[in-house]
């Protein structure tokens, strides 16, 4: 069995190090998402999300350990469990990016039919108040489509901070926030433009990392199968052919011409 070159080995341990410490950061960050979310009502639709998340991470961790162990003992089972592994891994990431590509313009359909089903804002309970109250503060807005969906009650999270990057327009003067004899300053722009705008470039960043992952799995893939290409090659070594006359003795021996005397 041939021995892999040692740039392609190393470029090979190199590569499932990465991935290996991207799989440990992940573990990581999906274990502190569990835990900030345990307590929100929103968990229970994210909980197949995480299992998911756990599954494919371990599996990865455990195929590089795989694959590390292979490359290093030059075990051409480990080798190949770790190129079908990977390959069914690349796969799933595929699928993700496919779903990346076509979920944006239908996200942002039903994101803006379900902040428009709030409508109007003066109706919203409490819960619905408390969570665009933030969005407006974090995002410098007022509204969903303009400051008047609030109707009269305008609430304070809309008022313009001092620093504020968002054109400000003055408030109504018949609205909750007007003060006889000064002007008050809110937010013009409307909050749910902003806030597609925000989950657009966000599908869009998980996309190019999602895009990077897969390109290092499949690097990785290739590195793995041209190892195994090279352990499969046979070593050409010369044949010793043994011979009856060379132990008997039966050589030719070689005569010097004798010297020719120059006249």
């Amino acid at each position: 069995m041939g021995k892999g070159s040692v740039w392609l080995k190393w470029s090979y341990i190199g590569a499932i190090s990465v991935i290996a410490g991207i799989g440990v950061l992940m573990l990581g960050f999906t274990l502190f998402s569990h835990g900030y979310l345990m307590h929100e009502e929103e968990l229970e639709s994210l909980v197949t999300g995480f299992h998911f998340a756990y599954g494919f991470i371990s599996i990865t961790l455990l195929l590089t350990i795989i694959g590390g162990f292979g490359v290093w003992k030059e075990k051409k089972w480990a080798l190949i469990v770790f190129t079908v592994g990977m390959i069914l891994c690349t796969l799933y990431l595929i699928a993700n990016e496919v779903g990346l590509l076509i979920v944006p313009s239908q996200l942002k359909v039903l994101l803006e039919d379900d902040y428009l089903s709030m409508l109007p804002l003066s109706k919203v309970n409490e819960t619905e108040i408390a969570h665009l109250n933030n969005t407006q503060s974090e995002l410098m807005c007022c509204g969903l489509l303009s400051y008047r969906d609030w109707d009269y009650n305008i609430p304070k999270s809309c008022l313009c901070a001092e620093n504020s990057l968002n054109p400000c327009v003055a408030a109504p003067r018949n609205s909750s926030l007007f003060i006889e004899d000064q002007i008050v300053m809110i937010y013009a722009k409307p909050c749910l433009s902003i806030i597609t705008a925000q989950a657009m470039k966000t599908i869009h960043i998980a996309s190019g990392i999602l895009m990077g992952l897969i390109l290092l799995w499949v690097g990785s893939i290739a590195s793995c199968i041209a190892i195994l290409c090279q352990l499969n090659k046979k070593m050409e070594t010369p044949k010793v052919v043994y011979s009856s006359e060379a132990k008997a003795g039966n050589y030719t021996s070689l005569m010097e011409a004798p010297d020719t005397e120059i006249t």
